[in-house]
């Protein structure tokens, strides 16, 4: 499944370095979207000290980019010793973006990564009324478990095989000549 992305829109790894743009991106998030994204509402205070906990642990960040800014992101992270083989992945768009293949985009490069490091099983955490996330999590087969106020949509994933790395590779790779050659262009400006 390939996602036409909006004009000019590219998904890749966030790379060392770009914590201010996810950082930027998150803070961007509308009320509405920032309260999906995080089970409720949160401070720019709490959004600053996430991130930096975020980009210090095991989690894998992929943006989606638009002239060089982060306009939604997705994180994978590793539940830890006590569930090997299982990670958790959170996905936030910012309003403009959403609707048109982000969102799924960015699952699909997380679901690859998932993969690749021998993740099985994919948990979704999202609140009752977030539709949209409930309706991203079907469309990639999750199964989906209410509770009282949340959801939790499960997705296990294939063993890698050499393709599935070979794809992740050759996406890493041209996810880190597209940054470079946007740096480049960006300093050319300057």
């Amino acid at each position: 499944m390939q996602e036409v992305l909006p004009e000019g829109g590219v998904v890749r790894k966030l790379w060392i370095g770009e914590t201010a743009k996810y950082r930027e991106h998150v803070l961007r998030l509308d009320p509405e979207s920032r309260r999906n994204r995080f089970a409720g509402g949160v401070s720019d205070d709490f959004v600053r000290s996430y991130v930096d906990l975020t980009t210090g642990l095991d989690a894998i960040l992929h943006g989606f980019f638009i002239g060089g800014m982060v306009r939604g992101a997705a994180e994978l992270r590793p539940l830890g010793v006590k569930f090997p083989g299982q990670a958790e992945a959170a996905i936030s768009v910012e309003k403009p973006w959403q609707s048109h293949g982000v969102g799924s985009a960015l699952l699909q490069r997380t679901l690859l990564a998932a993969r690749n490091r021998g993740f099985r099983l994919l948990h979704m955490a999202c609140l009752a009324d977030n539709r949209r996330m409930q309706q991203l999590a079907r469309k990639f087969d999750a199964e989906l478990s209410f509770d009282f106020e949340s959801v939790v949509g499960e997705v296990e994933s294939s063993r890698p095989t050499a393709l599935s790395l070979m794809r992740e590779m050759m996406s890493d790779g041209h996810g880190f000549a597209t940054a470079m050659l946007d740096l480049q262009t960006r300093m050319l400006r300057a």
